[in-house]
């Protein structure tokens, strides 16, 4: 994804990384190759953080998040960074 694209995503980003157990919902580009996930609700199940933060200088690039689809309680079998997910309430 381009820093362009990521820094004009129209959505409040969460400034803390997700924990697990937080509910999301995945937000990618029309050109991303995983696009198909765009607009699920997920919930975190974990955080397997790599050094992608350090190479760009924000420390939140770093965190790779598993997700598990609430609608069929099945895991997603790509990993979405941080950018990539907007903070939902749970009821949704």
């Amino acid at each position: 994804m381009s820093l362009s694209l990521m820094r004009s995503t129209p959505f409040p980003q969460r400034r803390n990384p997700c924990a697990p157990g937080d509910h999301v919902r995945v937000y990618l580009s029309e050109s991303d190759t995983d696009v198909k996930y765009h607009g699920l609700v997920c919930e975190v199940i974990t955080d397997a953080p790599d050094d992608l933060g350090t190479e760009t200088g924000r420390p939140l690039d770093s965190h790779r998040y598993e997700l598990r689809r609430l609608d069929t309680d099945t895991a997603l079998p790509v990993r979405f960074r941080h950018h990539n997910l907007v903070p939902v309430a749970e009821r949704e």
